[in-house]
């Protein structure tokens, strides 16, 4: 499943959802690099 995250205040990454942290960031794959961040949430 394809997931958006942040990485600051305008960098967004999308890619293969790995798993979520206690602290609710989550973690999604890139080719072989991971990376953490906030979720994006879907607009109303």
């Amino acid at each position: 499943m394809l997931r958006t995250i942040t990485l600051g205040s305008a960098v967004l990454v999308q890619g293969t959802y790995v798993k979520t942290l206690p602290d609710g960031r989550l973690i999604v794959r890139v080719g072989g690099t991971q990376y953490s961040g906030a979720p994006v949430t879907a607009a109303a």
